[in-house]
């Protein structure tokens, strides 16, 4: 009998509020030079998620045709994966890139289409990519980014986050991708004061070079925001990929960072 209570209640706990797993990566130079068993790879990694978010997919030949062999291999496991592509980013031709969304379409309907945010393409190197899903009849708007490098000052493009709660007030927003800056930095205070969390805190996400005292990670640059009011953390984390790999060399040809991710529901 007691067994039959905790499951009927997990049973009605499942349905008692729409969960859905997300996650983002920057996959570093995701293109032709990725071979099928490292696409395989990928693809069972990510195929316990509903909604990914990629980034630093390469703006030539070979990006968008990686995404496809991603989104095949993932179809193979099962379940049935979409995916969006965005066009080349706005940037100068060396730091140009591509963004992608894949979701499995069990779980998740896309609405409308996916657009590249024109409006600071000037003041942001690699403009946005945001995507608007629905789960249960409740959507959210998934916004993907790559900020320049630590040296270049990122919190430079990262301040204009700050306006697209105003621009899409009914949008239930969440920033996402590969920031180049620590959640900590006071850049993020405005998006803070507007209710707005971080995913992770004090959590560093991307690869040394090689490993150091033991110490595999670098720093605090993958991370998620979003609407407290409007968006429930259940639970959030990094996959420590490299902990499969005989040697850091090796996981690094798959990325120098490390996929993150967050389950949540929304209010």
């Amino acid at each position: 009998m007691k067994k039959l209570f905790i499951l009927l209640f997990l049973i009605l706990s499942s349905f008692g509020f729409s969960q859905v797993k997300l996650l983002s990566w920057n996959v570093e130079n995701f293109g032709k030079s990725k071979s099928d068993a490292e696409i395989a790879y990928i693809a069972t990694l990510l195929n316990k998620y509903d909604l990914v978010a990629l980034q630093e997919v390469v703006a030539g030949y070979g990006g968008a045709q990686a995404v496809a062999r991603l989104a095949d291999e993932l179809n193979r496991k099962g379940n049935h994966w979409e995916y969006t592509i965005s066009d080349p980013t706005t940037s100068t031709p060396s730091k140009t890139e591509r963004y992608a969304f894949l979701w499995k379409t069990a779980q998740l309907k896309k609405i409308g289409k996916a657009w590249l945010e024109k409006k600071y393409a000037i003041e942001i190197e690699r403009e946005p990519y945001l995507c608007t899903f629905e789960y249960h009849n409740k959507q959210f708007t998934a916004v993907s980014f790559h900020a320049i490098t630590k040296s270049k000052q990122p919190e430079k493009e990262i301040k204009y986050f700050k306006f697209f709660p105003s621009a899409y007030p009914k949008s239930n927003l969440i920033f996402m991708g590969d920031f180049n800056c620590p959640q900590s930095h006071s850049v993020f205070d405005p998006l803070r004061k507007m209710g707005f969390a971080s995913a992770l805190v004090n959590q560093k996400t991307s690869l040394k070079r090689s490993c150091k005292n033991g110490e595999y990670l670098a720093s605090e640059f993958d991370n998620m925001y979003f609407p407290k009011s409007k968006i429930k953390k259940l639970n959030a984390g990094v996959v420590l990929f490299y902990k499969k790999f005989s040697t850091l060399k090796e996981a690094r040809t798959i990325s120098d960072h490390c996929p993150i991710w967050m389950e949540f529901s929304l209010n």
